[in-house]
Order: structure tokens, then sequence, then C-alpha cells
């Protein structure tokens, strides 16, 4: 099928777009280049439309030219304290430009789209694993604009016929396995490469973020996913829209979690090095624990994370460090 991958030039993007070749898929990356990188659709050797989603015409065009079977998107704002200091920034990018998205998927014909969601949109869980039927609280603007997309998407469906799947995401982590492409954002706020940029000395140290939370240890725990694994996860999105699939949300996580001083630890160990680490207060907007229930997933499309362990995830997330860690 052919795919236009929007943010295809991003971490999870570009891991998908990757996959969804080597799965002979005929995969089309749109970015506008502002957290993505064109060095990782050069090194992918797949076409790249420089646009960003606010010009209209330029998606216009990029769709009757390539005119895809489905679309993928996973350009948006991700950084959550951003988010609440800057909220313009993220209802503009998050909601408004994908609103012109499906506004011209609608206008060419194109009914099947895949959401790059979050877990951000439960909120504080009420419970230790979050499913789907977890109430949708957000506490933070980040988590808001990506809650107000699935509520457009279930109404564009209901209207347009506009079939979707939104994942939502726990904390992706890692890299490719031979280390080709991985995470490279600026600034860099996500605990895996924040820690190996400081055993790189790419960095002073690493500060932790509050150590009073209710939590074993005292610092929050996540859930986290190799990206490869997401990305599998939505190239099985993929067939089961194919197949008539009705529109839906699905977690996406492994059901286990760890805690920042857990990710550390291990950190330390597959590295071999030992890092710098300062202790600060909570951050506004970080629950205690986000983990998945994602039983639904792995019925309905047969899905199961290659990587159960945070080692294996470490591990290539330091491959690709050991290259460098950027593009």
């Amino acid at each position: 099928m052919k795919v236009l991958v929007v943010g295809g030039a991003g971490y999870i993007g570009s891991h998908t777009v990757r996959m969804l070749r080597r799965e002979g898929h005929e995969p089309v990356i749109l970015d506008n280049l502002c957290a993505g990188h064109e060095e990782a659709a050069r090194r992918l050797d797949v076409p790249l439309e420089k646009a960003d989603l606010g010009d209209s015409a330029k998606v216009k065009l990029t769709l009757e030219r390539h005119r895809p079977d489905v679309v993928m998107h996973f350009a948006a704002f991700a950084l959550v304290g951003e988010s609440v200091t800057e909220p313009k920034k993220y209802y503009h990018n998050n909601v408004v430009s994908t609103l012109n998205l499906l506004d011209a998927m609608n206008d060419a014909g194109v009914k099947k789209f895949i959401f790059s969601s979050t877990c951000a949109t439960y909120g504080n869980p009420q419970k230790p694993a979050l499913d789907e039927t977890h109430p949708q609280r957000p506490i933070n603007p980040y988590g808001w604009s990506k809650w107000m997309v699935e509520q457009i998407l279930r109404d564009y469906d209901r209207a347009y016929d506009m079939k979707h799947v939104a994942l939502r995401y726990f904390n992706a982590a890692g890299g490719s396995p031979d280390g080709l492409i991985g995470e490279d954002h600026d600034p860099e706020t996500h605990l895996i490469p924040v820690a190996m940029q400081s055993i790189l000395g790419k960095r002073p140290g690493i500060t932790v973020f509050g150590t009073d939370y209710p939590t074993p240890d005292g610092t929050c725990i996540r859930d986290y996913i190799h990206v490869d694994d997401l990305a599998r996860a939505h190239i099985q999105a993929i067939d089961y829209l194919s197949h008539g699939g009705d529109s839906i949300m699905l977690n996406c996580g492994t059901g286990k979690g760890h805690s920042v001083t857990e990710v550390l630890q291990t950190i330390e160990k597959v590295t071999g090095k030992r890092l710098s680490v300062t202790y600060g207060p909570r951050r506004e907007g970080d629950p205690p624990v986000l983990v998945a229930a994602a039983d639904k997933i792995r019925q309905l499309f047969g899905w199961k994370p290659e990587y159960t362990e945070l080692e294996p995830i470490v591990e290539t997330a330091w491959k690709w460090f050991e290259k460098g860690g950027t593009y």
C-alpha cells in the first residue's frame, strides 16, 4: 500500500517508515523538518515532501501527487512542560494543523487514518494499569490537544466515513538494533537519551524530578515500549483498516512499569559507566505512574511487544549513541 507518513523524518515516524518498506509498503514522508531530520529520510531512501500542515495547498498537492491509500500522522509538539507555558503553540499545531490534514484527506478521498495519540489523555491514573475505559481527564495542554483530535476523529468517522486507528502511546524508547536511525531531539527531554548524552559528556549530568511520589522508590514509573514495537502496531493497524475494521482507540504499551531509578541503574549496567545524578522537585503535569493495560490491541491485532524487558531496549538506544547519537 502507498502510505503518507506525516512526521516520518522524526523519531517514531522514521522507524515506522523503515518497517513499512521492509513489509512491502510504499511510504512517502511529509515533514516540515522542524523536529525531523532530512538525513533520516536519506538513509531510508524514501521520498520526502517538505511541507507544513499549515500550508493546506501543499498538503493537498502532496495527496494528489502520491495518492496514498492511508495516512499515518506522527507530527506533533510533545513537551508536556512547554505545553503548560505555551498552550497556544500546542493547540494550533497539534489540533488546527491536524484538521487541515483531515480536510485535505477528505477532499482527496483518502479514508484511512492512523493517529499517534498518547496516554497523556488519561491524566492522573485511577488504577495501576490503564485500559481504554479509563476516564480521559488530561492534566496538561499536550494531553488535551491529543484528546481533542480523538474527538474530531470520532466526528469525522460519523460524518465522512473516515476510518481511524488512534494508538495511545506510552513511553517510546530505544532505536534500530543496527544503529542506523535513533532518537535525536532538540531539546532532548526523554530520560534514556538525556542520560546517555550525560554519559558521553554532552551535558553536565542528569536531574531526577521528584523523589517523593507514592511509588516504591519515590520516583515516577513509566511503561517503556520499544520504538520498533510501536512501528509494528502501526503496520498492523493498516491491515486492520484494510480488512474493514471499525474506527478504534487502542493503548500501546508493554504492561510493565519501571521507575526513573530503575532506568538509570539499567543504563549504568548496559554502558558500564556511572551517571552524575542530582535531584530536583516534581515537574508540573507529571503523574506518578503510567502503565498500559494493552489487552485490547493484543486481542484485536495479535500484536505483542518483542522487547519485553528494559535492558534490551536500553541496549538498542546505546547502540545509536555509541555511533554519536545524532544525525
